[in-house]
């Protein structure tokens, strides 16, 4: 089903427009929210990512978070100098580089949590239980493509 057309598309009240500026705005409260801890909240996925044992590569990085390899490898050079995370060689793959996260990386990884939540609650507040699950589920639905 084609819910735009030429003659319908408004593309300041298109879904585009609305996801772009609640990232935008979901963005600018969590890096205020995260400031103390000295990471942005893109380098936050980076840190929980790594943190979590979802991933171990920047490849793998840059696809789980879709962010393009130039930022991520920019991100990460900025992370390894706050001393948060390191890169070490694969022994199994000279050319291959790992992820670790440093002692310093996994106390800021510790301390997300009382930070994060509450930028997302704030947005959520008005959201009932039922509204909430809905929400989740439509934006996986959009997420699927």
């Amino acid at each position: 089903m084609k819910h735009y057309t030429e003659k319908n598309y408004d593309p300041t009240t298109s879904v585009g427009f609305s996801i772009t500026r609640a990232r935008n705005i979901v963005i600018s409260e969590m890096d205020a929210a995260l400031r103390e801890l000295d990471i942005t909240s893109q380098q936050m996925g980076i840190v929980l990512s790594l943190s979590r044992q979802l991933i171990s590569t920047p490849f793998e990085l840059s696809k789980l978070l879709d962010i393009d390899t130039g930022l991520m490898t920019r991100m990460l050079d900025k992370l390894e100098l706050q001393g948060l995370l390191t890169r070490v060689r694969s022994v199994d793959d000279r050319r291959s580089v790992n992820l670790q996260l440093t002692a310093k990386g996994h106390q800021t990884a510790d301390a997300i949590p009382a930070h994060a939540p509450a930028v997302l609650n704030r947005r959520l507040q008005h959201f009932s239980a039922a509204e909430f699950q809905e929400f989740r589920r439509l934006l996986a639905k959009f997420l699927e493509g």
